[in-house]
């Protein structure tokens, strides 16, 4: 049977509209590719734009030493000497020795907190020191034989009214002899690290028990880190069996913030005061430990002290670091979404003197985030003190929309 053949031209237009209808499905795939890739691509996240930092620095207040003497100045939680005065080497510290004795004397029969400690019953050899200390010229307690002292009790006469014949008993109570002590005081002095400091006695009226005012400064560090004895120096009076009331020496002790600590007079040495004192600076409370030799007397020693703790308290400074919602920088994509990064909290850091405040900001970059998200921190450095504020945005960082992914998609 005969089959006509389809015309050449209607092939031809067959062929047209399947190129057409296939160019059309190839448009639309394209198109939904496209949009797939730009609705679903990655965006390149934006880095933070950070204000420039500085910086800190204070300004410096003139310490007011005395012309007469040597001495040094330090702070609990500082690090080394704030500010000293003179020759710095070893020289006479007259009763500030005491204070040595007594951390000494400590080490070998420890007391605690709110603790007398064992008894002593005083004796014919402590009647005995009681005249020899008369005969040397040093300061003195009465005894009676057969009375009867607390530990505490004898510190309380060795550290209040100075006295240089309780030391010796103390001495020989906890070691057994003067010697014996002496040679524990010369280990605990090296274990410390005390390498300018050297007791030959344990009351100080020797010139060559002798210290640095560095080494005294932590010393006093010392006195007031201890639970008993802290308390001790404090005091301005206490009763004691035989001897009756004593009042402390330090005379200036309450006046000025000063709650310590020892003072010492010889010949040789002059007057000396090794003092703490509690100073007020801005919303804290420092704690500074100083100590003066060698002042012609004990009235221009106490005056040059007071003097000197008036303007000591001027070098501290609360210095403001940052204030909550205190902008660093910002951010801003390239879709038009902004927020500044903002400090979570406020900071302050107490500092001495002209004391240097390193400011040093980080924060990662973002695609988009809600307002309070933490993206960094601000680090402030002052000597060994590090001070992390953490930083958050303070506005949603928005994400970008369809219409702004399609039309960039190279962005």
């Amino acid at each position: 049977m005969y089959q006509s053949r389809q015309p050449l031209s209607d092939r031809r237009v067959y062929l047209r509209r399947r190129l057409t209808v296939f160019g059309v499905l190839v448009l639309i795939l394209g198109i939904i590719g496209y949009l797939a890739f730009a609705v679903l691509r990655p965006l390149p996240a934006t880095a933070a734009t950070l204000e420039p930092t500085e910086t800190i620095t204070q300004t410096v207040t003139q310490v007011a030493w005395p012309a007469y003497g040597n001495g040094a100045i330090g702070a609990v939680g500082f690090d080394g000497i704030l500010s000293s005065h003179g020759a710095q080497e070893s020289t006479p510290m007259a009763s500030i020795t005491k204070s040595v004795t007594a951390l000494v004397v400590l080490e070998a029969m420890p007391l605690r907190e709110g603790e007398s400690g064992p008894q002593l019953t005083l004796t014919e050899d402590d009647q005995r020191i009681y005249t020899e200390v008369i005969a040397e010229g040093g300061s003195a307690a009465p005894v009676a034989v057969g009375s009867v002292f607390t530990e505490r009790q004898l510190l309380e006469a060795m550290m209040l009214p100075s006295a240089n014949n309780y030391s010796i008993t103390l001495a020989n109570w906890a070691y057994g002899s003067v010697d014996a002590f002496l040679a524990a005081a010369t280990a605990w002095l090296g274990t410390h690290g005390f390498a300018g400091t050297h007791l030959a006695d344990s009351s100080g009226i020797n010139q060559d028990s002798r210290s640095t005012p560095a080494d005294l400064v932590k010393i006093g560090e010392l006195v007031l880190a201890h639970p008993v004895l802290s308390e001790i120096v404090s005091q301005q009076s206490a009763d004691l069996p035989v001897i009756g009331p004593v009042t402390n020496t330090n005379k200036i002790l309450g006046q000025g913030g000063i709650i310590g600590l020892k003072t010492g007079t010889t010949r040789v040495a002059g007057a000396c005061l090794l003092f703490a004192a509690e100073l007020a600076v801005g919303g804290e409370t420092v704690t500074v430990v100083g100590v003066i030799l060698g002042a012609p007397n004990h009235k221009e020693l106490f005056s040059s002290v007071l003097g000197l703790l008036t303007t000591v308290e001027a070098g501290f400074r609360e210095l403001p670091l940052v204030t909550e919602g205190e902008s660093f920088g910002s951010y801003t994509t390239p879709w038009g979404s902004t927020s500044d990064i903002v400090a979570t909290e406020s900071a302050s850091v107490l500092v001495w003197q002209d004391a240097t405040v390193a400011v040093d900001v980080a924060a990662s970059p973002l695609i988009s985030g809600a307002a309070g998200l933490d993206v960094g921190e601000a680090v402030f450095t002052v000597a060994d003190s590090v001070i992390d504020v953490p930083l958050e945005l303070s506005d949603d960082l928005a994400e970008a929309d369809t219409g702004w992914r399609i039309t960039h998609p190279s962005d």
